[in-house]
């Protein structure tokens, strides 16, 4: 049988995650999709243009929440995972809010086995209703994220701005 792995796919907005991690899925690996847009939707459906910027904390529980839950699906064999636990209080890092010390429990109690990090790329960012971040944002993000990854004794890997297909052969590679 094969062991679980949480394998954890980080990086500011617009980085290039989503296709990477659809790449990944079309060559058979489980992944655990990013929950904010659904979120997000969910609350400008209830008349709440941004919930993160209008409530923070209720739009971070929500991901915390759900990405516990993803956390907890992992099947056997390589899980990946677009954005982990620590992303929430990493946004909180960039909004100079306090952090909850239930973010830090939640980050200390579900570990990754390895994350990798897909640096800010302006080619390729694209902003849209969900995404209210500049890419000038995106790339400070990008950097909190990496810094807040090393501080809970993670080495992200940082994955070289290639075609989709050679992103994925570079992840692959360093499984």
């Amino acid at each position: 049988m094969e062991k679980l792995k949480r394998i954890l796919i980080i990086g500011g907005p617009g980085s290039g995650k989503t296709s990477v991690l659809k790449t990944i899925e079309l060559n058979g690996f489980k992944v655990h999709h990013e929950i904010s847009r659904e979120v997000t939707a969910k609350a400008q459906e209830e008349g709440i243009d941004q919930l993160f910027l209008t409530d923070p904390f209720a739009f971070s529980n929500q991901l915390l929440a759900g990405r516990i839950i993803q956390y907890n699906e992992a099947v056997n064999g390589i899980n990946f995972y677009d954005r982990g636990i620590p992303d929430v209080p990493s946004y909180h890092v960039f909004t100079g809010d306090d952090i909850p010390d239930e973010y830090m429990t939640a980050c200390d109690d579900h570990r990754y086995d390895q994350v990798f990090f897909l640096p800010p790329w302006e080619e390729i960012y694209e902003s849209d209703a969900e995404r209210y971040e500049s890419y000038e944002e995106a790339v400070v993000l990008g950097d909190i994220l990496k810094r807040f990854y090393t501080k809970l004794n993670y080495t992200p890997i940082e994955v070289p701005k290639l075609d989709i297909e050679g992103r994925f052969n570079f992840i692959k590679n360093h499984l």
